[in-house]
């Protein structure tokens, strides 16, 4: 009798922010993004110099959990996530801890996209929703195998999730999802007419 499995199965970790520890308000988390960004000049200058359409504190700031005390309550509870995820992983830490290892503010404008990328030098990265207007981007995930899948046919529009090219997922505020740091994603055009507003992190071993 044949038998199908699935072998080498990519995780997406996905929960509220409210299941593992203290509750973190989202909306004091967005007024300290607005701050941030306000008083932010050299975050503003590399996003206009690198055309990101609205704000993100990526290449300028490194300390937001001693910049505001809501930032340091949201890193406990990432910690606790994070560790989650990587007992599913089944990850030998070797009696280690992953660690946060940067942490960010990204504010994407009506019309703004963040292209297709990974995160090198880190285990674990993710991103947490602090507002999803309606019409905000999904988060869209692309298949690891796409570059070696050569002469294979495209995957019919009803594909189960596991097995489609790319998947798109719609988090909503509070939410906080999980992922490998080699799995390439990106943030299609954002259609809503107001911010869509997120905090990301990176998490490293050793």
């Amino acid at each position: 009798m044949s038998h199908i499995e699935s072998l080498f199965v990519t995780r997406l970790y996905r929960a509220q922010l409210s299941e593992q520890g203290k509750a973190v308000d989202m909306g004091e988390i967005e007024a300290s993004c607005w701050s941030i960004a306000e008083d932010d000049d050299a975050g503003q200058d590399w996003c206009e110099e690198n055309g990101y359409p609205g704000y993100t504190s990526y290449a300028s700031l490194t300390d937001l959990g001693w910049r505001f005390p809501i930032f340091k309550d949201l890193v406990k509870v990432l910690d606790k996530h994070v560790a989650a995820f990587a007992k599913d992983l089944a990850f030998d830490l070797d009696g280690k801890k992953l660690k946060l290892d940067s942490l960010w503010v990204n504010i994407l404008l009506q019309g703004g996209v963040h292209t297709s990328h990974i995160h090198p030098h880190s285990v674990i990265s993710g991103t947490t929703y602090v507002t999803m207007p309606d019409g905000a981007s999904a988060i869209k995930f692309e298949d690891p195998r796409l570059a070696m899948m050569m002469a294979a046919p495209a995957r019919i529009k009803d594909a189960p999730t596991g097995l489609k090219t790319f998947s798109y997922v719609a988090p909503d505020v509070g939410d906080v999802l999980l992922w490998e740091s080699w799995l390439r994603h990106e943030v299609p055009l954002n259609m809503a007419d107001d911010e869509r507003i997120s905090v990301s992190f990176n998490y490293g071993w050793g």
